[in-house]
């Protein structure tokens, strides 16, 4: 599978998935022994890693998440995919704006994704331009 397409199907599996609470879809997306970085500092390892990570984040949410991705940038097997959430733990809105870099392997599963964002407390709306 050629890596922009399997980022934008990463993408798309994400942006349906979160607010449906899909962990087995948006997993089924990652290798078995793909690592994914929640932030550099909390790696979970593996497909089973990430549907621990995806259960502790969604137990937590209240509402679907309103969520938004852009289109991914493509180097070689890595994409970027830039995103914003807004989010409701404990029906508060959370609002999250990031970009996962990601690596894929031949079969287009992720084979690494490192999460970069910033949290903010309160609902904030991406720029009008920002996901076209």
């Amino acid at each position: 599978m050629e890596v922009r397409d399997a980022a934008r199907r990463w993408a798309t599996v994400w942006a349906h998935g979160w607010p449906a609470k899909d962990v087995d879809g948006i997993a089924g997306l990652q290798a078995e022994d793909g690592d994914h970085w929640a932030s550099m500092f909390r790696p979970y390892r593996g497909r089973v890693g990430l549907r621990a990570y995806l259960r502790e984040c969604f137990d937590e949410e209240t509402r679907p998440a309103e969520v938004w991705f852009g289109d991914p940038q493509v180097d070689g097997d890595m994409a970027s995919v830039e995103y914003w959430a807004v989010t409701y733990p404990n029906d508060r809105p959370f609002t999250i704006s990031g970009c996962t870099l990601l690596r894929f392997d031949d079969g287009g599963l992720v084979s690494e994704a490192r999460d970069y964002s910033h949290a903010k407390e309160g609902r904030f709306l991406p720029p009008a331009n920002l996901f076209g």
